[in-house]
């Protein structure tokens, strides 16, 4: 089954289950996927569903924090609930451990030596770990060890 035919099944269970703000998360969710098929002029395959989910993701974290600055207890409980229904479509997250390997692995292997390596050094990181890490994170753990070789 497809990513995409997953969150279709979600959206009728949550449907059928009256789970209303579920709902209106998978229907976002699915309207986004849909715009970037239109965009795209094909349908999406997993990776770039994928790519989609991590994106909303990533802006409702950004929300996240701006409710989080204005004291809006009310918006951050609805944001995380939001992002935790996103989250369950995505595969397991690698710790930073996992990432920190990866890079080191990467680092070794391309031969970086230094900052001026980042670019290549995180196309590859990102390639490896697909979605499966926040960028942030990725990012700033690449730039520690590029400073160090």
């Amino acid at each position: 089954m497809s990513k995409r035919d997953e969150i279709q099944a979600e959206i009728v269970k949550a449907a059928k289950g009256r789970e209303k703000d579920r709902l209106s998360v998978l229907r976002f969710l699915m309207s986004a996927i849909k715009n970037r098929e239109i965009e795209l002029k094909r349908n999406l395959e997993d990776e770039e569903v994928l790519q989609v989910i991590a994106s909303l993701i990533r802006k409702g974290q950004e929300s996240l924090e701006q409710f989080k600055a204005g004291g809006r207890q009310d918006l951050i409980d609805k944001e995380e609930s939001e992002i935790a229904t996103l989250r369950s479509f995505m595969p397991p997250q690698l710790s930073e451990e996992e990432v920190e390997a990866v890079v080191v692995e990467v680092i070794e292997g391309t031969g970086a030596s230094g900052m001026r390596d980042m670019g290549k050094v995180m196309k590859e990181v990102i390639s490896r770990i697909k979605g499966r890490a926040d960028g942030k994170v990725v990012s700033t753990i690449v730039k520690n060890k590029l400073r160090k070789v």
